[in-house]
């Protein structure tokens, strides 16, 4: 391609922050700006945003961005846009916003999901989308609205996700991705709506409000006049629609690489899993639960698993030490005893304590659902120390990984880690460990942002296929193998022998805690 734009602009809208990037168009990070998301959360379960909000924030997040890029506007060859997954974003009359977003974190469609999921429907709706039913997601949120607040949906024309509302306020065009499309409401195996999932969900009546579905890679829009006054970028600028934020993610780390499918977790406040892999090979778990999400390569999408909360675990325990020093008069920042992690892990005593980390209020889904499900030690005796409670919450997080690929099939023969946790080497070890395979760091600082910026850079014409491109922006990035210690992986083989026995025996007890947290307390 001859141009003389050389930069792509990638655009990740996540839950906390919406950060722009501007990359080489061989993928060289050139520089990144940010702004933290704002959202609220409410007894009832909700969990809301402003669309007009985070519009907002992103057009502040690309003005910050050209202000550490010279001439931006006039180098860009493409914008890219990916986001936060699930989630329901209504847009009614002249594209304005019918009500706050609703996003994945809002748990207010459970009594839906419990319902539908019991119903005969549901299995066949899981063969379609390779999809579990979970509040997360925007179909069951629709399904709740229509039932507890229709009014909602009939001001509503379209029904979007994250990116989608950005997309349209770049472009003027209301659309969504193969990837959110196919794994809500479609088919994954031809990334088109279906009607039987869309029955499923007793939302046939509401099948106008699901947007065009079109690929990133293969179309583009032109950015807006207006948009481009917000923003301080030229009108008429390529806008490529990512798909969502989990794949983009995994395709910046390394999820496919040299023309073959892998691994990829991220190990960020949630766990996120996935195994690219021929349609054909797909594995659809009797259990009903993951994703099938489309990788923009034709033929070939991720399976996924996603377990409900990861790093957070540890952000509870060092939260619990930052108070008790705090009390004894010893203050320590969140920051400094993150440093003293990987110190704490050598210092402890290995194999005695199990940890599962169901420390989210929401419970788990992944590769279970159960929103009643809660973390808990197993295995405490007067020996252990505060350094054995470190260990047991890292290898809890390496467990879960385990537990995710496990219902996905075989064990990966290797696996690419991504998000800050990964830095480490406690964390590292027993991921590898724990699959029993090598692993590799990606070095990629923005991999979502990266992974729509790549999109764009093969719908401009810089490659030809998105493996062309994968091997300049993703290949050489990938750290070397760290491999498995034997005697380590044999530990962990009984470990997760405990660790399941342990979470299928919970459930009733569970259930009992949740009743026992929903009495009257007595002053």
């Amino acid at each position: 391609m001859t141009t003389s734009r050389e930069l792509i602009i990638g655009i990740d809208a996540g839950t906390s922050v919406i950060k722009a990037v501007a990359f080489g168009l061989s993928g060289r990070q050139i520089a990144t700006a940010s702004v933290r998301n704002k959202y609220a959360s409410g007894s009832d379960g909700s969990a809301t945003q402003p669309l007009a909000q985070t519009w907002q924030d992103c057009v502040a997040a690309v003005r910050g961005l050209g202000e550490k890029v010279e001439d931006l506007a006039s180098r860009a060859a493409a914008i890219a846009v990916t986001g936060q997954g699930d989630g329901t974003w209504l847009v009614g009359s002249g594209n304005r916003p019918v009500a706050d977003a609703w996003l994945w974190l809002d748990a207010r469609a459970a009594p839906t999901v419990i319902s539908l999921a019991g119903e005969v429907s549901n299995r066949a709706r899981f063969e379609q989308t390779g999809t579990g039913l979970n509040t997360c997601q925007q179909g069951a949120q629709l399904a709740h609205m229509d039932r507890v607040m229709p009014e909602l949906l009939d001001q509503a024309e379209t029904a979007l996700h994250c990116k989608d509302w950005l997309y349209l306020n770049f472009t003027g065009v209301r659309a969504t991705d193969p990837s959110e499309a196919s794994f809500t409401f479609g088919d994954f195996r031809i990334r088109r709506y279906s009607p039987v999932a869309i029955e499923a969900l007793g939302l046939t009546h509401r099948r106008a409000l699901l947007p065009d579905i079109l690929d990133g890679t293969e179309i583009v829009h032109p950015l807006t006049e207006d948009a481009a006054r917000a923003c301080g970028l030229l009108a008429g600028t390529p806008v490529s629609l990512g798909y969502v934020d989990m794949v983009m993610t995994a395709l910046g780390a390394g999820v496919r690489s040299g023309g073959r499918n892998a691994a990829c977790s991220t190990i960020g406040s949630t766990g996120v899993h996935l195994r690219a892999k021929p349609v054909a090979d797909v594995h659809l778990n009797q259990e009903g639960t993951g994703y099938v999400i489309a990788l923009p390569i034709p033929g070939t999408v991720t399976q996924v698993q996603t377990n409900m909360g990861s790093t957070i675990n540890i952000d509870w325990l060092l939260d619990m030490a930052t108070y008790l020093m705090a009390e004894a008069g010893k203050p320590a920042t969140h920051a400094e005893l993150v440093g003293r992690i990987d110190r704490w892990f050598s210092e402890s005593r290995p194999g005695s304590v199990v940890y599962h980390p169901y420390i989210s209020e929401a419970g788990e889904r992944g590769p279970f659902v159960n929103a009643q499900a809660r973390a808990g030690f197993s295995g405490l005796s007067v020996r252990h120390g505060f350094p054995d409670l470190v260990r047991a919450v890292v290898e809890g997080l390496a467990l879960a990984t385990r537990d995710c690929y496990a219902a996905m099939g075989d064990m990966p023969e290797e696996l690419r880690i991504t998000g800050g946790a990964v830095r480490s080497s406690a964390l590292r070890r027993s991921l590898s460990a724990s699959i029993n395979a090598p692993i590799r760091l990606s070095r990629r600082e923005e991999t979502g942002a990266a992974g729509a910026a790549m999109m764009a850079a093969v719908a401009i014409g810089g490659y030809k296929t998105m493996d062309d491109c994968i091997a300049d922006w993703v290949t050489p990035l990938l750290g070397e193998a760290e491999e498995p210690v034997a005697e380590e992986a044999r530990r962990f083989d009984l470990l997760f022998s405990a660790y399941g026995d342990i979470r299928k025996a919970m459930p009733a007890a569970w259930e009992t805690l949740a009743r026992a947290a929903a009495m009257p307390s007595i002053k």
